[in-house]
């Protein structure tokens, strides 16, 4: 039996003031003569305290709340990873289900990433205590049944966008009618429709630029203009969000910073292998996230796809990540590694090719004369252009499915109301 170390008079009285009050007027009483009893002497209150233990209220444990949120988390952005936050906080565990391929294309069309890519990008994140891979598409009975009693959730968690079965039915629908069903608030100005959206939009910037040579179709990257076709973002970056976002905390005053640079760009199962392999190697994970400007003056103007807050806090969402510097410099200098106070920089090797940085000065040219330069195996292959180029090759089955998505978001603004939460 457990008991409490202290208070336990207190408890006993509150609890029990009857025994108790009888209980010390029969002590005060034998108090008056120890010769009419013999000598014999009263128990000790601890000893009877931790015999009877009547005194005490037993230790509980609070009970864990276990929320879930499923989705297909294909081409992940900080949007997934906002709702993943909300949802984190409306307990304290969060259980993840990633849809599986099969379920994905019987319902919305082919995934751009596979299931193994996704279920990285989704064991990356911060907020995600664990994950069930392959989970169906609606929430039937049957895997309701499953979630609340083998893997004990309380709730079930979605935005406040709608989810349609190609029935027209909603599928969280069971859920709702079981009373354990909880609303987060969508993120604004991205999605994967969205995104899939820019990238087939350079397509016809490309065809473009290569009938005419005019720069202001094609956009000038040194004067940071874009194609005309380029597809401008709706984030709306506010400091609420990336603290949000941020870990909040510093390295230490004897730590080993490790420091990774790059544009991270469509943030994909590659990013989070080298940030982890990064994070090995040290006590505190720096990364630098080059400007919009950089990128484009780095790879041509279709770039970056994702905008600088965009990719911010999709790198700040990553559990290996402890800070990032939002529009790092291309060249680290040693201003920089006494700053910061960098103890290892370190680059992948798998990285984008920069057609348009042939004959320039190594950005690395400082941490290498000072011995602490590294380059790091990628763990995968991967990489921004060719997530892209899936999109490209396949643009005829994305446009088909991005159109039906589109009226679907479409209709979604047209009725959308205020929903409070962030």
């Amino acid at each position: 039996m457990d008991y409490e170390s202290n208070s336990w008079i207190r408890d006993g009285v509150y609890y029990y003031p009857q025994f108790v009050g009888g209980l010390m007027l029969t002590a005060a009483l034998l108090g008056l003569s120890s010769s009419y009893f013999g000598g014999i002497g009263l128990f000790s209150l601890p000893y009877i305290r931790s015999d009877l233990g009547i005194f005490h209220k037993k230790k509980c444990q609070k009970k864990r709340i276990r929320v879930f949120m499923d989705g297909c988390f294909d081409l992940m952005h900080y949007g997934h990873a906002n709702a993943l936050r909300q949802a984190k906080a409306l307990g304290d565990e969060l259980v993840v289900g990633v849809i599986s391929d099969e379920e994905i294309i019987a319902n919305k069309g082919p995934p751009v990433l596979s299931i193994e890519e996704r279920l990285a990008l989704v064991s990356g994140l911060k907020w995600v205590d664990q994950v069930i891979v392959n989970v169906p598409y609606a929430i039937t009975e049957k895997f309701m049944d499953t979630l609340f009693n083998e893997h004990k959730i309380d709730y079930i968690v979605h935005g406040d966008d709608p989810c349609y079965l190609p029935d027209g039915t909603d599928a969280y629908a069971l859920a709702k009618e079981a009373g354990r069903y909880k609303q987060i608030k969508r993120t604004e100005g991205v999605s994967s429709t969205d995104i899939v959206g820019r990238i087939l939009s350079s397509i016809n910037d490309n065809k473009a630029c290569e009938d005419h040579s005019d720069t202001i179709l094609c956009g000038d990257p040194s004067k940071g203009s874009q194609p005309k076709g380029a597809r401008i973002s709706q984030f709306l970056p506010t400091s609420r969000r990336i603290v949000q976002f941020s870990n909040g905390k510093g390295p230490g005053p004897n730590a080993s910073v490790v420091y990774i640079d790059g544009a991270f760009d469509l943030f994909h199962a590659g990013h989070v292998e080298i940030l982890k392999s990064a994070r090995q190697l040290g006590d505190f994970l720096l990364v630098g996230i080059h400007s919009d400007q950089t990128v484009s003056s780095c790879r041509g103007s279709n770039y970056p796809i994702m905008h600088l807050h965009e990719r911010s806090l999709s790198v700040l969402a990553c559990r290996y990540v402890d800070e990032v510097i939002i529009g790092a410099p291309w060249e680290i200098t040693a201003d920089m590694i006494t700053t910061f106070n960098i103890s290892l920089v370190v680059h992948g090797t798998v990285a984008e090719s920069n057609p348009l940085l042939v004959g320039k000065n190594d950005q690395y040219a400082v941490p290498k004369s000072m011995g602490i330069f590294r380059m790091l195996e990628s763990p995968k292959s991967i990489t921004t252009t060719s997530v892209a180029q899936r999109i490209i090759a396949n643009h005829e089955a994305y446009m088909k499915r991005n159109a039906k998505k589109a009226e679907s978001e479409k209709k979604y603004y047209a009725e959308k109301t205020h929903v409070s939460g962030d």
